[in-house]
């Protein structure tokens, strides 16, 4: 509807089921014929029982059986893992996040020590990152693990970079080079493994070949080079973030990995808009660190889809003392959501955006304005770029 498509005459035999005010024809039926027509997403969660529509479409009109669960997904993955893979050796680009970490033991539980994973500091991290990864998988999973300390090379390929796409493909593009030279040094590797998800292939490019629009090119799939020395593995490519969750849960990772806030492949060079240098970086860190420690401290991180800072290409006159400033602003972005297709802005309380403001402007060296941001998606992004 936002398209502003809409349907014009019903065919014969059609009755129309629900309508809107600008839209006559939301759904339609022939029950005769057991047709049945939609013109809105019943999945997304800003529709009201549209769990309970698609549950009556598949068991009461389609005649489905209720018999996948996570555990036969998981039985039915390891089963493909093996049969794509064989006896050669996969590397994994491992971020720490929920889809890589679930990817990570997936596949550790298919094919075991035929795994590396490469953890790339790309130094666009958030503060702390890189260790909480080397403690998790390799000290208490015990997985394979290399690390690869890069991060002034992807600055360096940043600098001066201000457009947002650019940006997107100058870490895909390095982030792959990284991924082969690590490669290389593992004999035998053919398999790369990654956690794309379904929303990533849909807001990525267009699935069924159509026109409809690439919403993200920062995913996975969309930072893909078009020669690529190593074959993709994607065992999560056709499941939501919330079905990611709970696939995680049934291979026994832990609450803090399972439930943790989604971080974008392009990291903080994404949410600060313009140029990447270290000094923005070391602001936006302090900045984001102080949020998360509020968010946490307030018992909401694991209420929210996600809670960070932005770092504008602004400033703004401000006090500090006696004197008069010129500096940067930060926005906070937090966002409710089930599968980050929709999302609702979240009603932070007043008090906790004020401790925040106020920890930000007087801690973080550089920052003298915090504002709020309001938008839901769509017609907005998660991120601002």
């Amino acid at each position: 509807m936002s398209h502003g498509d809409s349907i014009g005459t019903l065919p014969a035999g059609f009755t129309i089921t629900a309508s809107t005010a600008n839209t006559p024809v939301a759904a339609t039926e022939d029950t005769k014929r057991d047709f049945y027509g939609l013109q809105f997403h019943p999945e997304v969660v800003h529709t009201k029982e549209g769990k309970k529509m698609l549950a009556n479409f598949l068991f009461d009109i389609c005649r489905c059986e209720k018999i996948w669960s996570m555990k036969s997904f998981i039985n039915h993955a390891v089963e493909e893992i093996r049969q794509q893979v064989g006896s050669e050796k996969v590397i994994l680009g491992l971020s720490g996040g929920v889809d890589s970490s679930v990817v990570a033991v997936l596949l550790n539980k298919a094919i075991g020590k035929q795994l590396t994973c490469v953890f790339v500091d790309n130094g666009v991290l958030r503060q702390g990152e890189a260790q909480r990864v080397i403690e998790m998988f390799k000290k208490n999973l015990q997985i394979n693990l290399r690390f690869a300390r890069c991060g002034k090379l992807f600055l360096k390929k940043l600098k001066g970079v201000t457009d947002p796409e650019r940006k997107r493909k100058i870490i895909g593009r390095t982030f792959i080079e990284v991924f082969d030279k690590e490669a290389r040094k593992i004999k035998n590797v053919k398999f790369l493994a990654q956690g794309t998800l379904y929303p990533d292939l849909i807001e990525s490019r267009s699935a069924f070949g159509g026109p409809s629009a690439v919403i993200k090119s920062h995913h996975n799939v969309g930072g893909l080079p078009k020669k690529m020395n190593l074959k993709l593995v994607e065992p999560l490519k056709h499941l939501f973030k919330d079905e990611v969750r709970l696939l995680g849960k049934e291979l026994g990772l832990a609450d803090d990995v399972v439930w943790r806030q989604p971080f974008p492949g392009p990291g903080l060079a994404i949410r600060i808009i313009g140029e990447v240098t270290a000094q923005r970086l070391s602001v936006l860190r302090k900045a984001d660190t102080i949020l998360l420690e509020e968010i946490r401290t307030a018992n909401l991180y694991y209420k929210l889809w996600q809670s960070f800072t932005v770092l504008l290409p602004l400033k703004s006159v401000g006090i500090m003392g006696d004197q008069r400033t010129y500096e940067n602003i930060v926005a906070i972005r937090a966002v409710t959501s089930d599968d980050a297709m929709t999302a609702d802005w979240a009603r932070l309380p007043q008090d906790l955006l004020a401790r925040v403001s106020t920890r930000i402007i007087n801690e973080v060296s550089g920052i003298n304005r915090v504002v709020y941001d309001i938008s839901s998606k769509p017609p907005s992004t998660i991120e601002w770029e």
